[in-house]
């Protein structure tokens, strides 16, 4: 009876350093895609960091808005000088929740869909914002991702009326990423 006591414990104390771990990246992707009878628009980022704290569901990204690489360079430098100011606003950043985080058991393979939700910050707007994420662990390694779609004009980010017709009025926004543990030592 002792044995299964102590068994149980340890147990517990794993368990609850388990939950109590956050996970990182500093390779996130972003992109988003612009669609329009005239014109497609698509650009990348493979430099966005996110956290998140499994026992308190917070989740947080940040991206530079200059990491965004584009097909042509001159579409990159209207993106940075005319339509997002990164000079002005040089970081996009998520703050959120996990919602039902307890539901996500890291240490099983498997796919799990959660709720979240927050606060989107792009061209110095806020904006709240909920979707669908999934996590997925296969052999220990943690991957997420999340579409959504926002749109142009919540930002306030200002399109020249000569390429309006180019740039759609809602983009598609793709995020994915592979977590690691954050070691605290």
């Amino acid at each position: 009876m002792k044995k299964i006591l102590s068994s149980l414990v340890i147990v517990l104390v794993l368990v609850i350093n388990l939950q109590a771990q956050k996970y990182f990246s500093k390779t996130g992707e972003i992109s988003f895609h612009s669609s329009t009878p005239i014109e497609d628009i698509e650009a990348i980022s493979n430099s966005a960091s996110t956290v998140f704290d499994l026992e308190s569901g917070k989740i947080q990204w940040s991206v530079l808005i200059k990491s965004f690489e584009f097909e042509k360079a001159l579409m990159q430098e209207h993106f940075n000088e005319n339509y997002m100011e990164s000079s002005k606003y040089p970081k996009g950043f998520f703050k959120g929740m996990i919602k039902d985080h307890e539901n996500i058991d890291l240490t099983k393979d498997g796919s799990y869909t959660a709720q979240v939700n927050g606060t989107l910050e792009i061209h110095g707007k806020s904006k709240q914002i909920e979707n669908t994420a999934i996590f997925m662990v296969e052999n220990g390694l943690i991957s997420a991702t999340c579409d959504f779609k926002i749109f142009v004009a919540d930002f306030d980010i200002e399109i020249p009326s000569v390429v309006k017709q180019n740039i759609a009025k809602e983009l598609e926004i793709k995020i994915k990423t592979n977590y690691e543990l954050l070691d605290k030592s």
